[in-house]
Order: C-alpha cells, then sequence, then structure tokens
C-alpha cells in the first residue's frame, strides 16, 4: 500500500520498506516477506532502481549504508562511496589554470569515480544476508526484460537531457524511440543489456562489475570518451568498501547516528547540536523563529563543513572537535532567532592544525534513498547516487556511470592554502549523503534519509527536527515546507508557505533565496507499546516514493 501525498502514513508492524519508486519498494517487501533481512532487502531494492530511476543511483555508483542489528546491539556503518583513479590529481578539473565549466567536467569520462555500491552490498550481505545473494536479484532481471511504464519524473528528466543522452549508443538504444525521441511517460521501457549484467552480478558477485570483460568495457568508456577519465582495470579491481562505527550525538532524550566523513552526516549532527541549545519544541513549525534558527544553524554548519570535510584518509577531519559540547555551545552563542549572522566563518575545533582554505561552491547532484526495517528489527538506512542525473551520461551494459569526482573541489587550493576536499588518487569526494538511525533509550526510534545534492543536510537535519520536536508523523514531516542554508543565503522553498517567510526573514538581516528544494525523503518512525511494535512510515510527495509494510 502506498502513502498518500499530504496525508496520512501508512502503519505497519511487522517490516517496512520505504523508498523512491513503487517498483522498489515492492520488490524490497518481497524479500521481506520471503525471510530476508533488511540488508537482502536493500539489494534487491539498489537492483530495481538502477532499471527504474537511473537518473539518481544505480550499480554504477556508490552509497553510504547505516545498519542495526538489535540481537547483537551492533551499529555498523558501510562505505562504498566512489574512489578517484590513482593516477587522479588536483588539476583534473583545471583548464588553463582555471577550473573547468561545471557540466562540461561531468559528461563524459573523466568525472567517474572507481563505483562501489556493489563491493559494498557485497560485503554487508556477508554480514548481514539471510537469503542467498543470488535470490536478490530476481526482482530486477524480471522487470528489466519484461518492462516497466515510464514515470513523470523520468520522461520529464529523459526530455530535459535528451541532448547530452542522446549521443551515447548506450543511452540511445535504451531510452529513445528509433526515431531519436526520449521516451515519453507511460511508455514501456525494457532494458535487456541491465537484465543481462545483473544475472553475471547475481552469479559471480560483484567481481562481475569490479573484474573481467564488464570490468574492461567499463574502463574502455572512460578512457575512450572525447572527454576522457583515468580510471584503470587496477583501479576497478582494487576497491574496497570501509566498515567502520557510526558517529552519534545526543540530542535531547534521543541519540543521533550517521556515517562518518566524507559522508554528510556530521554536518547534520552538527545542525542538530546547535539546535539542542534551543527550545525548538515550543516553535511553531512554520514560523519565523523556527525558520531563523534552522536556517543559521546550517548557515555556521556549512561553514565548518567548506572547510574542514573531506576523506579523513588522506587528511584529518576534525570531527571529534565539530561535534564537542564545549564547541558547539560557543557556537550556538552566535545564533538568534532575532538577528542573522553577517557573514558565518569556520570555527577553530580543538585548535585544528593545518591551514586549509574553504571550498569554494559548486553543484551537487541528486541521489535516491531507502528506510527499510525487518521483521527481527534490523534496520537499513542507505543513500545511494550516480550524481548529477544520469551520472555522466555514459552506459555501459545497461547502467549509467557515475560522475561522483564532480564532488571534489575543482580547485586544489585558494589564496595559497590546499582545500581538505582536494582531487588526489584514491581519495573518496566529500559527500552530502546522510542517512540516519535515531535511538530513544538504546531503542530504535526512527530510520531517515533523503536525496537532493547538498540540500540533503538540511533536509534532513530539518525532518530530524519535525518528528522528534514537534512529533510530526513521518509523512507530515517529509512533506514539510522547506527552510535551509548553504552558508551563504536562506533558501526557502519557492511555491511553498515557507516562501512567505522571505519578508520576515530579510528583516531579520537573513540573505534570503527562494529556490525549488526536490527532496526525497523517506522515513519511518517506531512506536511501542509494551511487546506491540508499530511502525509509520511516510514518503516525500515531491517525488514518486513509496511505503510498503505489513
Amino acid at each position: 500500500m502506498a502513502a498518500p501525498a499530504l496525508a496520512q502514513p501508512v502503519i505497519a508492524q511487522n517490516h517496512m520498506v520505504v523508498t523512491s519508486h513503487p517498483a522498489a519498494s515492492e520488490a524490497g517487501q518481497a524479500i521481506l516477506r520471503a525471510g530476508g533481512s533488511a540488508v537482502d532487502a536493500a539489494i534487491a531494492v539498489q537492483a530495481v532502481l538502477t532499471l527504474v530511476e537511473p537518473q539518481s543511483s544505480g550499480i554504477g555508483g556508490g552509497a553510504f549504508l547505516l545498519h542495526w542489528n538489535p540481537a547483537t546491539r551492533e551499529l555498523a556503518t558501510w562505505d562504498g562511496r566512489e574512489t578517484a583513479p590513482a593516477a587522479a590529481r588536483g588539476d583534473l578539473f583545471l583548464r588553463d589554470g582555471r577550473p573547468m565549466d561545471f557540466f562540461d567536467a561531468i559528461i563524459g569520462g573523466r568525472a567517474v569515480g572507481v563505483p562501489g555500491v556493489m563491493r559494498m552490498l557485497e560485503e554487508a550481505h556477508r554480514a548481514h544476508g539471510k537469503l542467498p545473494w543470488a535470490e536478490l536479484f530476481a526482482p530486477a532481471i524480471r522487470l528489466a526484460e519484461e518492462g516497466f511504464p515510464v514515470s513523470p519524473r523520468l520522461a520529464r528528466l529523459l526530455a530535459g537531457f535528451a541532448g547530452t543522452l542522446r549521443r551515447d549508443p548506450g543511452a540511445r538504444a535504451i531510452y529513445f524511440t528509433p526515431e531519436g525521441a526520449p521516451l515519453a511517460e507511460g511508455a514501456r521501457l525494457r532494458n535487456p543489456a541491465l537484465a543481462a549484467t545483473l544475472r553475471a552480478i547475481a552469479e559471480e558477485g560483484a567481481n562481475a562489475l569490479h573484474r573481467g570483460p564488464i570490468a574492461q568495457e567499463i574502463v574502455r568508456a572512460v578512457r575512450g570518451h572525447a572527454n576522457p577519465g583515468l580510471m584503470t582495470a587496477d583501479d576497478l579491481a582494487g576497491y574496497a568498501p570501509h566498515r567502520g562505527a557510526a558517529l552519534c550525538l545526543p540530542y535531547r532524550v534521543f541519540a543521533l547516528c550517521g556515517p562518518p566523513p566524507p559522508s554528510g552526516a556530521a554536518v547534520v549532527l552538527q545542525i542538530m547540536g546547535l539546535l539542542g541549545h534551543f527550545d525548538v519544541a515550543g516553535l511553531d513549525p512554520a514560523g519565523l523563529d523556527a525558520a531563523m534558527l534552522i536556517s543559521e544553524a546550517g548557515r555556521l554548519a556549512f561553514a565548518d563543513r567548506n572547510r574542514f570535510m573531506a576523506d579523513p584518509a588522506f587528511i584529518p577531519v576534525p570531527v571529534s572537535g565539530l561535534l564537542d559540547a564545549a564547541y558547539l555551545t560557543a557556537r550556538a552563542q552566535m545564533l538568534s532567532a532575532d538577528r542573522a549572522i553577517g557573514a558565518p566563518q569556520p570555527g577553530n575545533p580543538r585548535r585544528y592544525g593545518p591551514a586549509l582554505a574553504s571550498q569554494p561552491p559548486q553543484p551537487e547532484g541528486g541521489t535516491a534513498h531507502m528506510s527499510i526495517l525487518d521483521a527481527e528489527g534490523r534496520a537499513v538506512s542507505m543513500t545511494t547516487t550516480v550524481e548529477s542525473a544520469f551520472g555522466a551520461h555514459v552506459v555501459v551494459r545497461g547502467f549509467f556511470l557515475n560522475n561522483q569526482l564532480s564532488d571534489f573541489s575543482f580547485l586544489p587550493e585558494m589564496d595559497g592554502r590546499p582545500v581538505a576536499n582536494r582531487v588526489e588518487g584514491g581519495k573518496r569526494p566529500r559527500s552530502s549523503m546522510s542517512p540516519m538511525l535515531v535511538f530513544r533509550q538504546g531503542e530504535l526510534e526512527a530510520v531517515a534519509g533523503s536525496p537532493g545534492g547538498a540540500r540533503i543536510i538540511g533536509y534532513v537535519a530539518q525532518a530530524l527536527a519535525a518528528l522528534l520536536d514537534w512529533n510530526m508523523d513521518p509523512q507530515a514531516a517529509s512533506a514539510l515546507p522547506h527552510v535551509g542554508a548553504l552558508n551563504a543565503a536562506t533558501e526557502l522553498e519557492r511555491g511553498t508557505a515557507a516562501a512567505g517567510l522571505a519578508a520576515g526573514l530579510i528583516a531579520r538581516g537573513a540573505p534570503v533565496d527562494l529556490h525549488e528544494m526536490n527532496s526525497g525523503l523517506n522515513l519511518i518512525r517506531v512506536q511501542r507499546q509494551g511487546e506491540v511494535r508499530r511502525l509509520l512510515g511516510g514518503t516525500d510527495p515531491r517525488r514518486e516514493g513509496m511505503v510498503a509494510g505489513d
């Protein structure tokens, strides 16, 4: 059953899957009904999303996964973020010493990172899976062979990017009519090439992508493009996901947890840590005071993000300092509901050593998010991406390659100082993906996350405030008009009630921009009455998601 937009949450007792497409939610639900784990369902969901939502995520991209197992009390993070090829250097996106135009940089092989999502899911399945690996790809293989109707969102994006997509032979064969027109809404889309690739992955595991004929074809597509990249067969074969401990921060009576950098979860935690110094629960969710505090906390946190956040394997990231209670208290004293900060500057967490320059702003693309809870209480919060819409606009064997290297800073240094998130061989680019789990007294309370590029961080923070401070149900929280920030300006969602706050915020000194804020929040809230568990699910009405639960 699907959650109606702007209506009531879906309620279930046994298990729940919330994804950005009905076919993906149905595939995950089928796996859970067959006795699969939350990770099993996530693998089936990712395979289907590769087919039905290729503009957002797929097996040619990367992801962050957060997993909770109540039986062992283990909270683990899995980092399947793409990496830069070993030969990549800081000048990858410079032309005559100047940053390339963003769109020129992202189309083709130059920005393709070594994909990591299938290696990550394979390792997570070894640790947390129940059903055989091969069974998890059956729904996507069947749907790829039989076809599915093109959704309104996919049709709109195919038409919008038809010019570059049409140039790629693989994309042209799948997403265009014989006459060269992009497939329209309702047209039946079949992808036998992807079915064959998924069948190979089902039989051989992630090695099907990282070694052998498919890997060789990926390398040829990257290096042989008119805008060539640097990836080699050794880069693909050598990719390894990271497993580690989650970052957690107390918030009211809750504990908020997400993956460490290079994910965006640390910035979400900073925003929430700043808001924790104020009586957010006593504010009107649609009022000026709430908008000021949420956006100002975001502006401060993004100032720190732009200076410090990068791959911690390459540069020390002062996460403990940025989330230190004393540091957050000092930063929170800069916030006021009455007056905006003039120009937020990064702080100095625990006298951080390296002299770094802040990364200048640049676009970040879209993603997909899934929230899953199985019958035994295991939870998955996973955000997954190919970066911009349709990634690099290069199709290999039925799937799009990512353009994730564009999440690095195009400038390796500013004013003679290095940028933390500069390009380096083997490095993982900074990410905004922020899958989150919420706990209360050691028990799972909520599963949350969203797509949306750099705005993911603000979407997730606002949704957490809606769930935990304003006690909104997941459907109402996902539909709440957006207020956020990307350091420089307070952003209000155009065409919603939030836009009506502009004059009041400007009067308080806030620099205001109105934007389309196309989030895709997928949320689960867990309620308990004794031994009885009640699951509430909500999906963002701005996209095409669905809640499936029993």
